[in-house]
C-alpha cells in the first residue's frame, strides 16, 4: 500500500466547519419539538427521514455541481414530500394503516432521492447505481462504528461524572446524544469522501465475513420454524417479522453482490447463491401466507403493499440467482450480476413512491 493511501485525511478548516455546521443544524431540526412545543411522536414519525437524508442530499448536490434547474427539481420533490407528510390528517397513535405505511416507506423514498442526487441525476447509469449501493454500505458501516464509539464514550462519561456525584445524564442525552445520533451519518459521509481508498476496503471484508454467518443463521431459523410449528398463515405478527427477515436478507444479498467489484471467488459466489436461494424460500413462504390471508379475509392496504413488495423481491431474486448460476458455470461475466441487481432498483423506487403518495389518498388516509 502506498503511503498516501494509508494516511487519514481530515480535510481543511473550511470543510470541517461545514461538517460541524451540518451536525448542529441536523441537531436543531431533531430538537424542534422541544423548542416549539410540537408533539414529538407526530414530529419524529413524519420527519425522521428528512433529518437523516437532507444533509447528505445537500452535500452531494453541491459535490456533483448539479445545474440550478436540477437543484430546483430535487428541492421541489423534497418540499412537496415534506408538506405532504406533515399536512396529512391524523395524530399519534391513531393513524390509519395507509399512513403508517407511508411513514415507514418515506425514508426509503428519500434514500432513492439521495441516490438520484448521488448519481448526478443520471438514474439510468447501471454502474453508478452499483456505486451508490457500495457507498450506502460504506455509510452504514462507518456510521455504525461511529455510533459504537459514541456509546462507549457515553458510558465512560457517565461513569466519570458519577464518581464526583454529578448527574449529567439528562443534559447529555438532550444535547450530546441527540447531536451524535443525527450527526453520525454526516461525519461518516465526510470520512468516506475524504478517505475512499481506506473506507472502501472495510465493507467488502465485513460482507465476506457476515454473509456465510447470515446464511447459516437463516437456515437454522427456517429449521426452527418447522420444529416449533410456528404458523405465518394465521399469526399476523409472526408474518410481519417473517417479512422483515425477508427484506433484511434481501438487502444483504444485494449489498454482497455490490461488493464483488471486479472479482469474486467461487466461495463468495456459492455463499451468495445460497443466501439468494434461502431468501427465495423465505419469500415463497411469505407469498403463500399473504395469498392465504387475502383468500380468507380479502384485500387490505397492508396486504396489498406487502404482496406487491414480495412479488417484486421474488422476481428480482429469480433473476439474480439465474445470473449467479451462469457466472458460477462461467457462462456469463461478473458484471452481469451487477446489472441484474441495478435493473430492479428503479422499480423499488416507483413502488415506494406509490405507497407513500398514492395509497393514502386512494384510501382516504385511513
Amino acid at each position: 500500500m502506498r503511503d498516501n493511501e494509508s494516511k487519514i485525511s481530515w480535510g481543511n478548516g473550511v470543510e470541517l466547519l461545514v461538517v460541524v455546521t451540518a451536525v448542529v443544524a441536523a441537531g436543531f431540526f431533531a430538537k424542534l419539538p422541544d423548542y416549539f412545543s410540537i408533539a414529538p411522536e407526530n414530529y419524529y414519525i413524519r420527519n425522521a427521514g428528512f433529518i437523516a437524508f437532507l444533509p447528505l442530499i445537500a452535500f452531494f448536490g453541491w459535490k456533483r455541481k448539479l445545474p440550478f434547474s436540477n437543484g430546483l427539481i430535487v428541492s421541489a420533490i423534497i418540499a412537496t414530500a415534506a408538506l405532504y407528510i406533515n399536512l396529512v390528517p391524523g395524530e399519534f397513535p391513531d393513524y390509519g394503516d395507509t399512513m403508517i405505511l407511508a411513514f415507514i416507506h418515506l425514508p426509503v423514498f428519500l434514500w432513492f432521492v439521495f441516490g438520484a442526487v448521488f448519481m448526478g441525476l443520471k438514474p439510468n447509469d447501471a454502474y453508478d447505481r452499483i456505486g451508490f449501493l457500495r457507498y450506502s454500505a460504506d455509510l452504514v458501516v462507518v456510521s455504525t462504528l461511529i455510533l459504537i464509539s459514541g456509546a462507549i464514550l457515553t458510558g465512560i462519561t457517565f461513569a466519570l461524572f458519577a464518581t464526583i456525584e454529578i448527574d449529567i445524564q439528562e443534559f447529555y442525552f438532550d444535547y450530546v446524544v441527540i447531536h451524535g445520533l443525527v450527526g453520525a451519518p454526516i461525519v461518516a459521509n465526510f470520512v468516506i469522501s475524504k478517505n475512499p481508498n481506506l473506507v472502501h476496503k472495510v465493507s467488502p471484508i465485513i460482507a465476506r465475513i457476515f454473509a456465510p454467518l447470515v446464511l447459516l443463521t437463516v437456515i437454522a431459523y427456517l429449521v426452527s420454524i418447522v420444529y416449533t410449528g410456528k404458523d405465518p398463515y394465521n399469526d399476523r405478527e409472526f408474518l410481519l417479522i417473517f417479512n422483515g427477515l425477508l427484506i433484511a436478507v434481501m438487502a444483504i444479498v444485494i449489498f454482497s453482490i455490490a461488493e464483488f467489484k471486479d472479482t469474486a471467488s467461487r466461495w463468495n459466489l456459492f455463499v451468495t447463491i445460497g443466501l439468494a436461494v434461502t431468501t427465495i424460500v423465505v419469500n415463497g413462504v411469505a407469498l403463500s401466507a399473504i395469498g392465504f390471508r387475502i383468500t380468507e379475509w380479502g384485500f387490505t392496504p397492508n396486504r396489498t403493499v406487502v404482496l406487491g413488495e414480495n412479488v417484486l423481491i421474488f422476481a428480482h431474486l429469480i433473476l439474480i440467482v439465474a445470473v449467479l448460476v451462469r457466472v458460477m458455470r462461467r457462462k456469463a461475466a461478473l458484471n452481469n450480476v451487477e446489472s441484474s441487481v441495478s435493473r430492479f432498483l428503479p422499480l423499488y423506487g416507483v413502488w415506494t413512491a406509490v405507497v407513500v403518495f398514492l395509497f393514502p389518498v386512494m384510501h382516504g388516509f385511513s
